[in-house]
């Protein structure tokens, strides 16, 4: 019989496998890599270096708006048809499958003839299926623990999560991604394995390391999390699309969870956007290498880690409200300070070009949107559990994906739309400082301890 101790370690085992996705491929290593890649394609077409690194941006923009899209649409569906059926370890098999096939996919976007297409084509099938496979496993959390543990399970999970983050970045920096200009990983090494620097393998092989990564450690989910028996009704689509039509009906009686929906929708896409672009900005801003920007990875998962432990204490003690609205103000911070930056000036302070102070103001920027992004998702993830009930989980997560997926074109579109009317990366992530403001006015009509109960 597997213990409820085992049950919890084996679900934090999903956020140390997945967690790959966002640090190496969408933050630090692909991301960055792409931005390279694409702002070479653009330049020997004749654009500038300024412009070609914002059509770069601008790209990757419009690519994850699409992702996005699909992710709403079919995200809270999917949820309610799982909870009638009961069964929703199935569906975390088959969207596993699409993490490691588009994770896989990315070795293909070489540096000589780059397909940015198929990279972003395969970026997305690996998207959809870690973000999919996270709401899945976010319904199985109101079965792990009691009402005032929810806050420690969550911040134990995004605590584990990102340790696998840092030490998988960790490998690649030291064994696999060179730098383009000696070939060299960050110890001074080739890459491991014969991989070609010159065509960039050592980077490249960051997308099959994530889906081996994804893969093997799985394995402890798969062995100690089952679905929960329970009576089971028909998966129908149509009696499925009847719940949730039912929940959306009843989302203007439930004022603390429709403001929690409509705040997390702006808060959540400000932050993912953030996360996305980190490094792109790090790349075209501030000119800095991969393993630059890995190090820099490194330093915001190590903050991340800690900030999250010690945050889903004080969220099981405080509550997730407090912990969401501080987070917020100090994400909002770092968006400013990131618009009023560049290598040559800060906040119209000019700097010596050879000046180390943006890197260093950029790198206390990584550590804070490590700790901030960290506490406010795992404090987002337990508010929700309580506006829900483990027998409508996946739909109340599904409902959430939504919320986080339905304007999730919008930060990235105005990034790119703004990157393209001004030309530049830095005011391009100007957008995001509104949307973080919106998520914390909506907050005030939400109920810090959501639809629970709580003894008086």
């Amino acid at each position: 019989m597997i213990s409820p101790r085992k049950r919890i370690w084996g679900w934090y085992f999903f956020d140390w496998a997945s967690q790959p996705y966002n640090t190496l491929l969408l933050t630090f290593i692909f991301g960055p890599y792409f931005a390279e890649v694409a702002s070479h394609h653009f330049a020997a077409q004749g654009m500038g270096p300024e412009a070609a690194g914002a059509a770069a941006q601008e790209y990757w923009a419009y690519g994850q708006t699409l992702s996005g899209i699909l992710i709403a649409l079919l995200a809270p569906v999917l949820g309610a048809v799982a909870d009638r059926s009961g069964k929703r370890m199935i569906w975390i098999w088959m969207f596993s499958i699409l993490y490691i096939v588009g994770a896989f996919g990315l070795w293909g976007l070489t540096p000589d003839a780059p397909n940015l297409f198929m990279a972003m084509l395969f970026f997305g099938i690996g998207l959809i299926g870690m973000e999919f496979a996270t709401i899945f496993t976010n319904a199985l959390m109101p079965s792990l623990a009691a009402h005032d543990e929810m806050g420690k399970v969550s911040g134990g999970g995004f605590a584990f999560g990102y340790l696998g983050g840092i030490v998988s970045l960790i490998v690649m920096l030291l064994f696999f991604a060179e730098n383009a200009a000696t070939g060299k990983t960050l110890i001074g090494l080739d890459p491991l394995f014969g991989l070609n620097a010159a065509l960039r393998e050592g980077t490249r092989a960051v997308g099959p390391f994530s889906a081996l990564w994804f893969m093997v450690f799985m394995i402890p989910f798969f062995l100690w999390v089952k679905d929960a028996p329970r009576p089971a009704a028909p998966a129908r689509i149509g009696a499925a699309l009847a719940d949730l039509w039912h929940l959306l009906r009843s989302l203007p009686s439930r004022p603390s969870l429709f403001s929690y929906l409509m705040s997390s929708m702006f808060y959540r896409d400000a932050l993912n956007t953030l996360y996305g672009f980190g490094g792109v900005y790090a790349h075209g801003v501030l000119g800095w290498s991969v393993t630059q920007i890995g190090v820099f990875g490194i330093v915001g998962a190590l903050s991340a880690a800690l900030a999250t432990w010690v945050g889903g204490k004080v969220d099981s003690a405080r509550g997730p409200k407090p912990v969401i609205v501080a987070s917020v103000w100090v994400l909002i911070l770092v968006c400013i300070i990131i618009v009023g930056m560049s290598r040559n000036q800060i906040f119209g302070i000019p700097l010596d070009p050879n000046s180390a102070t943006p890197d260093i103001i950029f790198y206390i920027c990584g550590a804070l949107i490590g700790a901030a992004g960290g506490t406010v998702q795992s404090a987002s993830r337990t508010m929700m559990v309580f506006h829900t009930t483990p027998d409508r989980a996946t739909e109340a997560f599904g409902l959430y994906a939504l919320s986080g997926k339905a304007t999730s074109f919008i930060a990235p579109l105005a990034i790119g739309i703004a990157s393209g009317l001004s030309g530049s990366q830095r005011i391009g992530i100007s957008p995001l400082i509104l949307l973080f403001l919106i998520g914390l006015v909506l907050l005030f009509w939400v109920k810090p301890h959501g639809e629970q109960k709580v003894a008086a």
